[in-house]
């Protein structure tokens, strides 16, 4: 069994930044477990600009972004191992498997930095055939990034978020073209910039409040079935947001969860139950943008080091009770953040008892999109949402 200072699992921007800077701050022997062939996370092949304004202070490709923190970790020492799984972690034991075989690692810290996946076709209990040509957009993007591979002609994007529409400008890119965007929500979640610039570009119509019930196709997709009834010819479909964590190993070590964000409940600093276990980046609140996450890595090395030095840890890490209809909060460097089932009005209240923290001002939120609340907040904060009005 060897050794290590900190054990990092997950390549993406939250742990290559949490790793970098732990190196730079002084700390031994950094390893960074990525169970892909290659670092660099979501990043590497999302082929288009937004990466990296708050952390590189530039903007990016992403691939470029992941190359810039691949290199930012290797400059400062930290051992990337690729092509390995993390099994388990357990009393500051991490077992790993690769194509050399199982290995075991004692650390004296583990970060979880797993980060978040989208919801496929069968989590979705979507029924009909099973033809080809059904993607997620990170398969989509591989596909045609990486591999440089054609994945159709005419392609239906099930979803209107902000990963919807990067799907619509990589199906362009790949010479597909979009027949429609649907969604069960009565209109799109992202911002209006980015739907012009990429769906209302190409004259992509969006169907509301309409939900894919049926795919068409034995050998390749050949239209889908929405719940009113239309029927829309197309070769692709693709499946975007509805985001999950990667918390299979995290749930696997005994950490408690976040029952509708399916993430691991931690504090500010990323502290779990597990005295010396870590959670960070999209693993605890899916999904921020990658420089948020990075930054969100940095600003947990430093609670990673104080437990290293001082072996301090909190007597109960607790989750932030919320109230319908905000599905889930989550404590992050920059305060809280949270996420609501649907387009609904009101203020949004931070409360311990009876005493008021914190009082937005009333206004329309938006669902699949993160909503930040600048302070702090311990296992006694409720957060609701007072007056409700909801919009259909």
């Amino acid at each position: 069994m060897s050794a290590a200072d900190v054990v990092v699992v997950g390549a993406g921007p939250a742990g290559l930044g949490a790793a970098t800077e732990l190196r730079r701050r002084g700390v031994g022997r950094v390893v960074v477990y990525e169970r892909e062939l290659q670092p660099g996370g979501v990043p590497r092949h999302t082929a288009h600009l937004g990466y990296g304004a708050r952390d590189l202070h530039r903007i990016t490709t992403g691939p470029r972004y992941a190359a810039a923190m691949v290199r930012q970790a290797e400059r400062a020492g930290v051992e990337i191992e690729v092509g390995r799984t993390v099994r388990s972690f357990a009393d500051g034991t991490v077992a790993t498997t690769g194509a050399d075989g199982p290995a075991t690692v004692h650390a004296g810290a583990v970060l979880l930095a797993t980060g978040v996946r989208e919801r496929p076709r069968a989590a979705r209990l979507v029924p009909g055939d099973r033809p080809a040509g059904v993607l997620t957009t990170g398969a989509l993007q591989q596909f045609t990034t990486l591999h440089h591979q054609r994945v159709g002609t005419r392609a239906v994007v099930v979803g209107a978020e902000h990963v919807s529409f990067s799907a619509v400008l990589t199906l362009a890119h790949a010479g597909c073209q979009v027949a429609a965007m649907v969604t069960p929500l009565p209109r799109h979640q992202s911002y209006a910039p980015l739907r012009l610039a990429t769906a209302g570009r190409r004259r992509v119509p969006l169907l509301t409040g309409v939900d894919v019930v049926e795919v068409v196709g034995r050998t390749r997709v050949e239209a889908v079935v929405l719940t009113d009834g239309t029927r829309i010819a197309c070769d692709t479909v693709v499946f975007t947001g509805d985001w999950v964590p990667d918390h299979e190993l995290a749930r696997a070590g005994g950490l408690p969860m976040l029952p509708h964000a399916k993430s691991p409940v931690a504090d500010a600093t990323g502290r779990t139950e597990q005295p010396g276990v870590f959670a960070i980046g999209n693993l605890v609140h899916p999904a921020e943008t990658a420089d948020l996450c990075a930054l969100g890595g940095r600003a947990a090395a430093l609670s990673v080091m104080d437990w290293l030095a001082l072996h301090d840890w909190p007597t109960a890490v607790r989750p932030i009770e919320v109230r319908p209809p905000i599905l889930w909060a989550a404590h992050t460097a920059r305060g809280i953040t949270l996420r609501v089932a649907e387009f609904v009005e009101g203020r949004i209240e931070c409360r311990v008892g009876d005493e008021v923290l914190h009082r937005t001002k009333h206004r329309l939120w938006t669902p699949n999109r993160a909503i930040h609340l600048p302070l702090a907040a311990n296992a006694s904060t409720r957060i609701l949402l007072s007056p409700v009005e909801r919009l259909q």
